[in-house]
């Protein structure tokens, strides 16, 4: 290698960004999507790292289903950067137990999820079944439901809030953040769903009348509420007698990074906590489950019920 190339390759190193993609692509193949969500950067920038990499030839490209995924050469294939990725390897080890590195991990482990219940195959191409999928199961599950009054509070970018509208009567989806929904309104004029009333308001202080619908549902919301148990006292308030109230949020974590990149207020909730705030808001028949988790993934997905009593 000459001084010149050693001097530009030593360069490309001093970014942390593109170390923090080359640890990441040692690990998994991921495409420019999944490395903007998990390194909290712009498209343009990690792309603009990719192609630099790419370029001195510590990163490779492929194409699968119309996606291009990135990841780390083979040992046999490192064009002569053996002795490189020898001392690449050694640091990420190393450095492995560091809270940014920990963080990068955690939001990897979230996309590999993501990328699991997609279901493109289903996790193993031994499972392959040509149109099964989780929104298809929910939008079956909803055929056999009535036609409830639903509150979606904290609907985010409306996501469950138009797979719920498919089923309802009618939802009001309440947020407090003004433009995300206006994205959700967006998805809900592309998705052609026009029985959503949408609300800007606080989980704490609900815009909504006393006893106006069947069903409040809270997903991940909670851990993002000042007050969980005013937010879930204001839920069982708009709620009928006899209603139900619906909750999935995190178990206990220590992902610390998401109070500063998502706004979390909380780091979940230990089963026996979420069991007694809900009983506190004065439900009956509440139950406590395990939703989801992926093996070494520091997040667990609990789901909580409970009935308002009748009268």
């Amino acid at each position: 290698m000459y001084v010149t190339d050693a001097s530009a390759l030593f360069r490309l190193l001093g970014d942390d960004a593109r170390l923090r993609i080359l640890r990441l692509l040692a690990a998994e193949r991921l495409n420019v999507t999944e490395l903007t969500g998990i390194l909290g950067i712009a498209q343009s920038g990690v792309s603009r790292h990719l192609g630099m990499l790419r370029e001195h030839g510590l990163v490779q490209e492929q194409r699968e289903g119309g996606f291009s995924y990135y990841r780390v050469p083979p040992p046999d294939a490192r064009n002569g950067h053996q002795a490189l990725w020898a001392l690449l390897d050694a640091q990420f080890s190393a450095s492995a137990g560091d809270g940014a590195a920990r963080a990068d991990r955690a939001r990897l482990k979230e996309v590999l999820r993501l990328r699991k219940e997609s279901f493109a195959t289903h996790g193993d191409l031994r499972q392959l079944v040509p149109g099964r999928s989780w929104a298809a199961w929910a939008r079956a599950l909803g055929h056999l439901l009535p036609a409830w009054d639903v509150a979606d509070l904290g609907c985010g970018e409306g996501y469950l809030t138009v797979e719920a509208a498919r089923w309802a009567n009618r939802v009001v989806a309440v947020d407090r953040s003004a433009d995300v929904l206006g994205r959700a309104r967006a998805l809900a004029r592309r998705r052609r769903v026009r029985n959503i009333a949408w609300t800007r308001g606080e989980l704490e202080a609900l815009p909504l009348d006393d006893a106006s619908v069947d069903v409040a549902l809270l997903s991940q919301a909670l851990h993002h509420a000042a007050d969980p148990a005013r937010a879930l006292a204001e839920a069982v308030r708009v709620t009928r007698p006899g209603g139900r109230i619906l909750v999935l949020d995190l178990r206990t974590h220590d992902q610390t990074w998401v109070q500063e990149r998502l706004g979390d207020q909380w780091l979940g909730f230990d089963d026996g906590v979420l069991e007694k705030l809900l009983k506190g808001a004065g439900l009956e028949h509440v139950k406590v489950t395990t939703g989801a988790r992926l093996t070494g993934d520091p997040f667990t997905v609990l789901v909580a019920s409970g009935q308002k009593a009748e009268g």
